[in-house]
């Protein structure tokens, strides 16, 4: 391996979107939200480049009884990034000092992700880019976003092994043949890059 593509959420910072959804409405109005509202699919489409204004105005027409859950997700997003992921910057940081490529990609709105992550978490300096799917208008698993992910390090997708924790996300990425790595916790990660033969 040439180098490493890392997703963000949830392999090296942690984000929690019920603690920003608490926040603003209360942990069991947050619960009924959560259980009751596809949060997942309204966020993604965020996350490929919609505005947030308009996910939001989307909601109050479509859903209102969500809306103030939607609001508070968005007013309060800070409280979702509630830190590292234990050990995997590290595992950055080794592959860093040994001087491996390696890029960001990550499923982020655009506007929330220049807002609030790079101000929060300096370790993202050390990627030499971090390609944000809000920003290019396409989001993982398609196709698209590893091609520039692996354009944007200058090393073929064959080269790279591709890390993130949503098992769709490896999945598409190995279809472009990317060597994909499911990401369950530090140690076992550590393993698996050690196998590529990575020095870590």
């Amino acid at each position: 391996m040439a180098g490493v593509v890392w997703d963000l959420g949830n392999v090296l910072l942690e984000w929690e979107p019920f603690a920003a959804v608490a926040a603003g409405v209360g942990e069991s109005e947050a619960r009924r939200f959560f259980a009751g509202f596809d949060f997942d699919a309204w966020n993604h489409r965020c996350d490929a480049g919609l505005p947030w204004e308009d996910a939001l105005a989307q909601l109050e027409r479509d859903h209102p009884e969500w809306a103030p859950h939607g609001h508070a997700y968005y007013e309060n997003f800070a409280a979702s990034l509630t830190g590292e992921v234990p050990g995997t910057v590290d595992l950055l940081r080794d592959l860093h000092d040994a001087g491996l490529p390696q890029c960001g990609l990550t499923n982020w709105s655009d506007e929330l992700f220049h807002t609030h992550a790079l101000q929060r978490f300096p370790f993202l300096g050390l990627l030499d880019d971090v390609v944000v799917s809000g920003t290019e208008g396409v989001a993982k698993p398609e196709g698209r976003i590893y091609a520039i992910a692996a354009e944007r390090c200058g090393l073929p997708l064959a080269s790279l092994a591709f890390v993130d924790d949503k098992l769709a996300n490896v999945e598409g990425a190995a279809a472009l043949g990317m060597v994909g790595v499911h990401f369950s916790d530090a140690a076992t990660l550590r393993a698996d890059l050690r196998a590529l033969g990575l020095p870590v």
